[in-house]
C-alpha cells in the first residue's frame, strides 16, 4: 500500500492555513468568536503556524455538552481558534488521500455522498435481493481504541510531523478510547477506521451488495444461511482486528420494509420512518401554534421539506397541512402555503 511522507511543506504553508480559516468560519461570521478572530486573523494564523512548527501545539481543553436528540450523546466542543482552523488545515491535505481509500458504498461524511445518495443505493439493493443483514457497532465513537486508530492512520500517512499532530488529536480527550464527537477530524477518523471493515467485506469476503453509513452497515442477499455466515465472520473481524463489538444484528426479508438512515425502504417506494414523521409533525404544529417563523424555525422547516421530498409521503404531507390549517382555523392567514409541501 502506498504511503504519503512529504506532506509537511504543503500542510504548513500560509496558503493552506488561510484556506482552512476561510472554511472554519463559513456561515458563522455573525458569531462573536469569529468576529474577534477576523480582526486579527493574519497575526493569529502566523502564531498558530509558529506553534505547530516549534512542536508547541496542543489541543485545547474541551467543553463537553450532552444532547438528547436523536439519542443521548456527549458532544465535545473546541474553540474556532486554534483547533477548528488546524483541523481544516489537516483535512485540506489528508482528505484527498483518504477519499481515494474509501469504497463506493461508504456514504457518511463524504463530499457528494449524503443521506439521499445512500437511500437511492439502498433501493437498488432492496429491489434485487430478498434479505438484508443489518448491523451496527456498540457506542462506536466512544469505543474507538486509540492504539488501533493510530495503527490505521499509519497505513497511509508516514510523515512523522503530521502523525505527531494526529496523535495529539486522537489522545486529546484522555484515556485509551474515544474519538470525540464534534471534531471535523473525528468524522474523517471514523470513516478511515471503518474503511478497514469496508475493504474486508468487499475484498476478503467478496460481498458486493453492501452499504455503510457511519457505524450502520448492511449486506443484502437471497440466502439467509450465507448471510448468517457473513455475520459471524464480520463479527469476528470487528472484535479481533478493530477491538469493537456489535450493538445489534438482524436478518429479515426486505419486503417488511428496510429501516435505514431515517427512511423505510420498500421495493417500490420510500417512506419517512415513523418516529421521524411523528417528530416532524409535532414540531411543525408547535411552530404553527405559536406563530413561530423565526430564522431558526424557517431553517428547520426547510430541512424537513428537504427530508420529506425524497420520500413517497403524499398522505403524510397532506395530514401535516391539515393540522396546520386547523391551528389557523380561527385566525386569518396561513402558517405555510400548501405549495411548500406539494
Amino acid at each position: 500500500m502506498k504511503t504519503y511522507n512529504n506532506l509537511w511543506d504543503e500542510f504548513i504553508s500560509p496558503e493552506n492555513f488561510k484556506l482552512a480559516a476561510k472554511k472554519a468560519i463559513k456561515s458563522k461570521k455573525s458569531k462573536s468568536a469569529v468576529q474577534s478572530f477576523l480582526r486579527r486573523s493574519d497575526v493569529l494564523l502566523e502564531r498558530l503556524r509558529a506553534d505547530i512548527m516549534s512542536g508547541n501545539f496542543h489541543t485545547s481543553p474541551y467543553v463537553v455538552k450532552t444532547i438528547y436528540e436523536p439519542k443521548e450523546r456527549q458532544i465535545y466542543v473546541l474553540p474556532l481558534y486554534p483547533d477548528h482552523v488546524l483541523h481544516h488545515a489537516l483535512v485540506n491535505i489528508l482528505g484527498p488521500i483518504w477519499l481515494n481509500m474509501f469504497v463506493r458504498d461508504s456514504f457518511a461524511c463524504i463530499p457528494g455522498r449524503g443521506l439521499h445518495a445512500a437511500s437511492q443505493r439502498v433501493m437498488h439493493f432492496v429491489r434485487k435481493n430478498k434479505y438484508v443483514l443489518q448491523c451496527d457497532i456498540r457506542k462506536f465513537y466512544p469505543s474507538i481504541s486509540h492504539a488501533v486508530m493510530k495503527r490505521i492512520l499509519r497505513r497511509k500517512i508516514s510523515d512523522r510531523r503530521i502523525l505527531k499532530i494526529l496523535d495529539n488529536i486522537v489522545d486529546s480527550c484522555g484515556g485509551t478510547r474515544n474519538v470525540p464527537i464534534g471534531n471535523l477530524t473525528s468524522q474523517w477518523f471514523g470513516n478511515v477506521f471503518l474503511n478497514e471493515l469496508d475493504h474486508f467485506v468487499k475484498e476478503k469476503l467478496h460481498w458486493r451488495d453492501y452499504i455503510r453509513y457511519c457505524d450502520d452497515f448492511c449486506l443484502f442477499g437471497d440466502d439467509k444461511k450465507k448471510l448468517r455466515e457473513m455475520r459471524d465472520k464480520i463479527q469476528e473481524y470487528v472484535n479481533q482486528e478493530l477491538d469493537l463489538t456489535f450493538s445489534k444484528s438482524s436478518i429479515y426479508p426486505v419486503t417488511r420494509g428496510f429501516d435505514f438512515i431515517g427512511y423505510r425502504h420498500f421495493k417500490k417506494f420510500i417512506l419517512v420512518r415513523k418516529t421521524t414523521a411523528k417528530k416532524i409533525r409535532r414540531n411543525i404544529v408547535n411552530m404553527a401554534r405559536h406563530d413561530d417563523l423565526s430564522d431558526h424555525s424557517i431553517g428547520q422547516l426547510a430541512a424537513y421539506h428537504g427530508w420529506i421530498k425524497w420520500s413517497n409521503s403524499y398522505r403524510f404531507k397532506r395530514s401535516v397541512q391539515q393540522m396546520i390549517d386547523r391551528e389557523y382555523g380561527r385566525r386569518p392567514g396561513k402558517f405555510l402555503s400548501k405549495n411548500f409541501w406539494f
